[in-house]
C-alpha cells in the first residue's frame, strides 16, 4: 500500500515550485494545463526508470556494467551515456508530444512552453522524490533541496523548443539548437551526479564535491536569465566593461562568488545533515549550540561576502549603462 505521507512530501515542494513560477509568468498557460504536464512528467519519470533498467541489463551482457559503476571514470562514462540521454530524452518527449496536441489548437507563446518544461520537469522530479523516500536512501530535507535540480537541467532545450514553436518561421537552424541544448542539458546532468557522488570516493577525488553546490547555483543563475528571456525581460548583466583585462577581472570576481556562495550553502546544507539525527534535547548542550552558532555563522559570512560581489558587479554594470 503506498504510504499517503510520503506521497505528500515527494509532491508538495515540487508543486510548490511550480506555483511559484506560474505566478511569476505574465499570460501564463492556465494552471490546469500545467497540472497535466505535471503527472506526464511524473509518468515519464517512471518511464526512464525503466529504461534505465534495461539498458542495465543489456549493457551488462556485453561488459561488467557493475564493475564498471564502481570507479569514477565508470560512473562518469554511465552518467554521459545512460542516466543524462534517458531522462533529459523522456522529459523531452514529455513536452513535445502533448504540445504538439496543444499548438494545434493554440498559438503558444514562448513562456508558455518554458513553463510546461518545468512543469514536467517538477512531475519527474516528484516521481523521483518518492522513488528515494520510499527506499529510505534520501531525507526529505535532501529531497526539497534538491527540487529545483531537474528544472535546471531542462531549462536550455526548454528554451530552445519555445524559441522554435513560438517562432512564425521555423528554420533548420532552429531544431539544431534544440539538440545543442538538449546536449547541454545531458553534460550538466551528468557532471551533477557525478560531483554529487565524489565525497564517496577517496582524496584528492573527495575534492571535486565542493565543486557541486557552485555549479548547482550558476545553473540556477542561468535558468533565471532564461526566465527573464522569456518575459521579455533585459537579462541581468554582471560582466560590463569592455577591455579585456578588466573584463577578465569580472569573470575572476563572478566564478570567486559561485565559489563562495555555493560553498557557504553547502556547508549550511552539512550542518543540518549532522545536527539532523540528534535528539532535541543534545541541541541545547554547549558544545552542540556553539558547533551550531560558529559554523551557521562562518557560512553566512562567505554567503554575504558573495551577495556583496554580486551587487557590486550588478553596481558597475548599471553605473556603465545607465
Amino acid at each position: 500500500m503506498v504510504d499517503l505521507s510520503l506521497v505528500l512530501w515527494a509532491a508538495i515542494p515540487p508543486l510548490l515550485l511550480l506555483t511559484y513560477y506560474y505566478c511569476r509568468v505574465p499570460f501564463a498557460p492556465p494552471l490546469l494545463k500545467l497540472l497535466m504536464f505535471f503527472i506526464i512528467g511524473a509518468i515519464s519519470g517512471l518511464l526512464a526508470l525503466r529504461l534505465e533498467s534495461d539498458f542495465e541489463i543489456v549493457a551488462n551482457s556485453f561488459v561488467d556494467w557493475q564493475q564498471i559503476k564502481r570507479w569514477l571514470p565508470g560512473t562518469a562514462l554511465r552518467q554521459l551515456v545512460e542516466i543524462g540521454p534517458i531522462e533529459e530524452g523522456c522529459k523531452l518527449a514529455a513536452v513535445i508530444v502533448p504540445t504538439y496536441y496543444l499548438r494545434h489548437k493554440y498559438r503558444l507563446l514562448h513562456s508558455s512552453v518554458f513553463l510546461f518544461t518545468i512543469a514536467v520537469s517538477l512531475g519527474f522530479t516528484a516521481e523521483e522524490n518518492w522513488i528515494y523516500l520510499f527506499h529510505g536512501t534520501a531525507s526529505v530535507f535532501e529531497r526539497t533541496i534538491g527540487t529545483p535540480v531537474h528544472a535546471m537541467f531542462s531549462a536550455p532545450w526548454g528554451y530552445a523548443l519555445g524559441t522554435y514553436i513560438s517562432s512564425k518561421n521555423r528554420l533548420n537552424r532552429d531544431k539544431k539548437f534544440i539538440f545543442m541544448a538538449w546536449l547541454n542539458s545531458v553534460i550538466c546532468h551528468a557532471l551533477v551526479n557525478v560531483l554529487s557522488i565524489a565525497w564517496g570516493y577517496s582524496l584528492p577525488l573527495r575534492f571535486l564535491s565542493y565543486g557541486l553546490f557552485p555549479f548547482l547555483l550558476w545553473m540556477f543563475w542561468r535558468l533565471e536569465q532564461l526566465l527573464r528571456k522569456v518575459q521579455g525581460k533585459p537579462v541581468i548583466t554582471l560582466i560590463s566593461d569592455r577591455t579585456p583585462q578588466r573584463r577578465n577581472w569580472q569573470r575572476s570576481l563572478v566564478l570567486f562568488a559561485l565559489v563562495l556562495g555555493g560553498n557557504a550553502i553547502f556547508g549550511l546544507f552539512l550542518l543540518v545533515r549532522k545536527i539532523s539525527p540528534l535528539s532535541p534535547s543534545k541541541l541545547f548542550d554547549t558544545y552542540i549550540l556553539w558547533f551550531i552558532f560558529s559554523r551557521f555563522l562562518l557560512n553566512l559570512f562567505f554567503g554575504v561576502l558573495a551577495w556583496g560581489i554580486y551587487r557590486y558587479l550588478r553596481h558597475s554594470a548599471r553605473r556603465r549603462y545607465f
